[in-house]
């Protein structure tokens, strides 16, 4: 689906900003009733699976099923509003091809590694003991300290990387994939199913096959991928 060199013209800054506080409100501001209809009903949905999950398998399950994809469906719509909320031609189908085309699906992946670098820093602030189980041993000390902020540093790192849409960023991250795919199955076969384990293994299996999957992002010249 081509872009329309002209779509700059019909941001809506003020659309944007209602519809990331309320889904819906600024497609509606623009007289898109229907569409806000739907996106607000989605939105609510959405949020209702995270309490039932939530409730059903506890906070963790909560906060991935929130960050994987309640907060993405936040984004688009907000940014449908901002992109195409006086056009014509708006609507979702459009913006996905706008963030398709822009890699701002990359992005967004770095940005949840950047949100998971502070949370695992305030994990290991919180919890001076805590330790990072690495092949089946927590070590102690030094190397245990190490283990516990090469976390945060690689998150921080990537997440920078993917927004920016190095090349380096890339290689780490296959890196860095590489190892948590050893680390995490050398764990697995040392303690058996556990389900922080298990979806912490079945995650970053998607997630790296995603990455796979828009790795031109990273080696194509930027240009193609410039602006909002």
């Amino acid at each position: 689906m081509p872009l329309d060199p002209h779509h700059a013209a019909l941001r809506d800054p003020v659309a944007a900003v209602l519809s990331s506080l309320l889904p819906g409100s600024g497609q509606a501001l623009r007289g898109r009733i229907p569409q806000a209809a739907a996106t607000f009903l989605v939105s609510a949905g959405l949020l209702g699976c995270t309490w039932l999950i939530g409730e059903a398998q506890g906070r963790g399950a909560a906060i991935l099923f929130l960050m994987l994809l309640v907060l993405p469906w936040w984004a688009i719509q907000a940014y449908d509003a901002w992109l195409t909320a006086q056009s014509a031609e708006g609507g979702l189908r459009r913006t996905v091809a706008v963030i398709w085309a822009r890699a701002h699906d990359v992005r967004y992946l770095g940005a949840l590694f950047l949100l998971t670098a502070l949370m695992d820093l305030y994990i290991i602030v919180a919890n001076p003991d805590y330790s990072l189980t690495v092949f089946c041993t927590k070590p102690a000390g030094l190397l245990g300290a190490l283990a516990k902020a090469q976390s945060p540093t690689l998150h921080t790192l990537i997440g920078y990387g993917f927004m920016r849409l190095r090349r380096w960023s890339l290689l780490l991250y296959m890196a860095y994939a590489a190892f948590g795919l050893l680390n995490g199955t050398a764990n697995y076969a040392c303690f058996g199913y556990g389900r922080v384990r298990t979806v912490f293994l079945v995650t970053l299996v998607a997630f790296t096959a995603y990455v796979f999957w828009r790795r031109r992002c990273f080696t194509e010249p930027k240009a193609r991928y410039q602006g909002l």
